[in-house]
């Protein structure tokens, strides 16, 4: 091993190779320990030779430093031998850690051949959340818990033997609190019991402070553990209290103040209003603020209450009067009294008459989609007020959030109305308006039946199942008051489109059962029942379990039938596939069934795919396009289906047999060439296109390009050719079966490219309604092809009139066919092609000012020349305008 300094918090150690940032990658044979930081090597090897350097890098700071290099030599003098394995790096025996943390036990073994690290668990299983890291010499467990508590072992072993260490992992939790105590207020004389628990491991002890002062059981004081009581509490009791609950790895604190409270009795408010109701029980309260509890009397005018069957004292000094009435009306006095004062609370009872609440209508029934009224009027004595709340199956009613559907409306100071919009099954049960004064309160209801819809029926089941049919029973759903008329069947398989209705006898309402008819044979089906009554459709039933209807012989043919094409001598047959939802049961294939026109008995071929479209029959003896009459029929394992109807299809007449006749390739500029050739004699194998290949004379002609006709047509231009190259041309048929034999090679040479030079030095000179041109003549180079002409082109700006005059001269003369703006171009024209195009021309037939850029030509005007008359000509390049 190589030594570094020891691991502390935040620091990750890595070496260096050689030189920096080469780091050495950690693998079976080489480890960094993060615990003591050295680099260990089991095997060295001699490309291990060289200079080490130590990484310490703060993950915090990201401070890094870096030690001296140390050398690794490796000696000359001998060899290793193989030797089995010795531990050099393990975690500690004894292995201590908080709940929660992430655990590494680090474990390294140098040995020849390389060591292999395993882990287990004595007396257990490793948790499946630990990782093994570092090619199995590290086992990270993350947030260890008091389960994963034990002894570890990890072996190293070879060929040559095996070791192994083993070591005891410890969890332990800090205390953590299960009951606290809180603040309290006490009166003065009264009994104090707090209790603090708290988990951790190892258990935790208690001890409880007084103001930070150690508390101990005395006198008054009682401690056993987490409990602390204290009888008959004083003033001098009163203080902050801390429970603390500790074990060896650390504390936790508890917190509470006493408060002893000490004061004469006070009523607020006072006096205080009571309100009864004529007949009903009142109760009158006395509660007076005072510490300690001070002795309460009750007194009427000037006499002091004595308790009777009507009127009581409570124990928690309430004066309640039963059955009260008009003579209960007056003054009651509560006096309080304790060792530091005194005090009366007047209390001015009032009985009223008792409210009446009127709820209409108290039945009704609606149907879904209309609406109601609910109407609440409230008998109470005038000089209260009331209030009114509604109340939905003994729930208030929001009328922010079910505002769509109720509105509270305020008829009168004692009378509401409930509207109910557009009703749902929903809304159907019991509706209460509550009248509250500060006498009484008095609830009335109402019920609101709800006609709709029939609900969904109960569970489906499949009683029995055929080949296309299926026995259904069901439950009876809610009829939502309206009599269920009738049930509809669904059904839903893979090749249906959603539910679609299956056919049955009529289902009427007073029906659970009912058979579907005309399924398909070995499709799995879903059913579900839908109830109808006179309101309308409801929602259906949950769907039954999937089942699968049972097998039975094909009925459906294959549709479609047809065929052609194909190679010489081949019958081609196809057909649309049946679909499987028609396949009827497993096994299913196809009889195809073929004899020659005029012939009796049929051949028969079994094609055992059920995705087949197609049957290709091949017979040396047939000639092309042979007429067959053809049918296709279909089977199963339960037997044979019907057949299509028979159909007539011919034999290929194969790809083309002849090539093309009298080919010929013509130059028609310097990177075009026409291409002619004849079709081949009429017979079986008629090309239905022309493919074109050609190539340079330098070339392979399988490096060569192909082009194709659109249709049938029998010439073709290719362009995009070098000019002046040498090209071979062949062509041939093709048709859907394949391609026909190519022509013999044909040769053609495109011509010179056109010249480069533009036509240079353009002079003019007008008279009347005519413009004279000329240029000096444009020579080609040797390697462009001769000029043979030029090419005029006269255009006039804004109206799209173009005139093109071609001359063999290097000048010539143009007509003006009205006042306007003009350009003039002028190119060579050669056997390759238009050659470059040269600077415009422009002409602006207006009378007045001359072009400020106009140049004199070396011509003179003939003085006759009005201005009015002349032509403003400017020679400046195409770009410039």
């Amino acid at each position: 091993p190589t030594a570094c300094c020891r691991s502390l918090l935040y620091i990750i150690y890595s070496w260096v190779f050689n030189e920096f940032p080469s780091f050495v990658a950690e693998d079976s044979r080489r480890f960094i320990s993060q615990d003591t930081g050295n680099l260990y090597i089991s095997k060295v090897q001699p490309a291990d030779v060289g200079s080490y350097i130590c990484l310490v890098k703060n993950t915090v700071t990201n401070a890094r430093v870096l030690s001296p290099p140390t050398p690794l030599t490796m000696k000359t003098d001998g060899v290793m031998g193989e030797y089995e394995p010795k531990i050099e790096v393990h975690f500690p025996t004894s292995v201590l850690a908080a709940k929660g943390v992430t655990v590494r036990l680090e474990c390294f073994a140098l040995g020849n051949p390389v060591p292999t690290i395993t882990w287990r668990k004595i007396n257990g299983n490793i948790p499946k959340k630990a990782r093994l890291r570092k090619s199995q010499a590290v086992l990270e467990i993350p947030n260890i818990q008091l389960e994963d508590s034990g002894t570890y072992e990890c072996k190293a072993e070879n060929p040559r033997g095996g070791t192994a260490f083993k070591g005891h992992l410890q969890v332990y939790t800090l205390p953590q609190w299960t009951r606290m105590i809180n603040d309290t207020q006490m009166d003065s004389g009264e009994k104090l019991q707090w209790e603090c628990k708290a988990t951790g491991r190892p258990r935790p002890t208690y001890r409880w402070l007084r103001n930070g002062l150690p508390l101990t059981s005395q006198d008054r004081i009682e401690i056993v553990n987490g409990e602390l009581t204290i009888h008959k509490v004083q003033q001098m009791d009163s203080g902050m209290y801390q429970c603390v609950a500790e074990n060896k790895y650390g504390a936790t604190y508890s917190n509470a103040e006493l408060k002893i409270l000490a004061s004469a009795p006070v009523f607020v408010p006072n006096p205080i209003r009571v309100i009864a109701t004529l007949g009903k029980d009142v109760s009158i309260e006395c509660k007076p603020r005072a510490s300690p509890k001070p002795r309460i009397t009750w007194k009427r005018g000037d006499r002091r209450i004595q308790p009777n069957k009507r009127i009581m004292l409570l124990r928690n000094n309430t004066l309640r009067i039963v059955n009260s009435s008009r003579a209960d009306e007056g003054s009651y006095v509560c006096r309080a009294e304790n060792q530091l004062g005194s005090a009366e609370l007047t209390a001015i009872l009032w009985v009223k008459e008792a409210m009446r609440v009127e709820l209409s209508p108290t039945r009704v029934e609606v149907t879904v989609g209309e609406s109601v009224v609910l109407s609440c009027k409230a008998t109470h004595d005038t000089s209260l007020d009331v209030a009114f709340q509604w109340f939905f199956n003994q729930k208030p009613i929001n009328f922010q959030q079910d505002g769509g559907h109720f509105e509270y409306v305020q008829t009168q100071s004692s009378t509401v109305d409930l509207m109910i919009r557009n009703i749902l099954l929903k809304h159907a049960g019991k509706y209460g308006c509550q009248a509250q004064t500060s006498a009484d309160t008095v609830f009335a209801e109402a019920e609101l039946l709800v006609r709709g819809p029939p609900g969904p029926p109960g569970v489906v089941i499949v009683e029995e199942i055929t080949d296309t049919t299926a026995t259904l029973s069901w439950t009876r759903g809610l009829d939502n008051h309206s009599p269920i008329s009738t049930y509809n069947l669904q059904a839903r398989s893979p090749f249906s489109l959603g539910w679609q209705t299956v056919k049955t006898d009529p289902v009427t309402g007073d029906m659970e059962s009912a058979i579907a008819v005309e399924l398909n044979p070995w499709v799995e089906y879903e059913f579900r029942v839908v109830a109808s009554n006179a309101i309308g459709t409801g929602d259906p039933s949950a769907p039954s379990r999937a089942v699968r209807t049972k097998e039975a012989v094909p009925s459906v043919a294959p549709a479609n039938v047809s065929g052609g094409n194909g190679r010489r001598h081949e019958l081609v047959i196809s057909w649309e596939p049946v679909s499987e939802e028609f396949q009827n049961g497993e096994g299913f294939g196809y009889i195809v069934a073929f004899r020659a026109n005029g012939t009796r008995g049929w051949k028969e071929k079994m094609v055992t795919s059920a995705d087949s479209t197609t049957y290709k029959y091949r017979d040396e003896t047939f000639p092309p396009l042979t007429p067959f009459e053809v049918k296709v029929g279909v089977y199963n394992n339960k037997g044979d289906g019907p057949f299509s109807k028979v159909v007539i299809i011919h034999s290929a007449e194969g790809e083309p047999r002849d090539a093309p006749s009298d080919v010929k390739a013509n130059s028609v500029s310097s990177s075009e060439i026409r291409v002619t050739w004849k079709p081949p004699s009429p017979g079986p194998g008629r090309p239905r296109g022309y493919e074109v290949s050609y190539w340079k004379d330098t070339e392979q002609e399988e490096s060569g390009k192909k082009q194709r006709t659109v249709k049938n047509e029998t010439s073709m231009v290719l362009t995009g050719l070098e000019g002046n190259s040498l090209y071979l041309i062949t062509v041939k048929g093709f048709n859907s079966i394949g391609q026909g034999p190519a022509s013999a090679a044909v040769t053609a040479k495109t011509r010179k490219a056109p010249p480069a030079q533009p036509p240079t030095n353009l002079m003019w000179i007008q008279d009347g309604n005519n413009v004279t041109l000329s240029w000096d003549p444009v020579k080609a180079k040797d390697n462009e092809s001769d000029v043979i002409g030029y090419m005029v082109l006269l255009k006039q700006e804004g109206r799209g009139h173009n005139q093109v005059t071609r001359t063999i001269n290097p000048s010539t003369t143009l007509s003006l066919p009205e006042g306007g703006t003009y350009t003039i171009e002028v190119r060579a024209l050669s056997e390759g092609g238009e050659g470059a195009v040269s600077s415009q021309v422009r002409v602006v037939t207006s009378s007045g000012v001359r072009a400020k850029n106009n140049q004199c030509s070396v011509h003179c005007l003939p003085q006759s020349l009005t201005w009015t008359a002349l032509l403003l000509v400017l020679l400046v390049p195409s770009a410039s305008w």
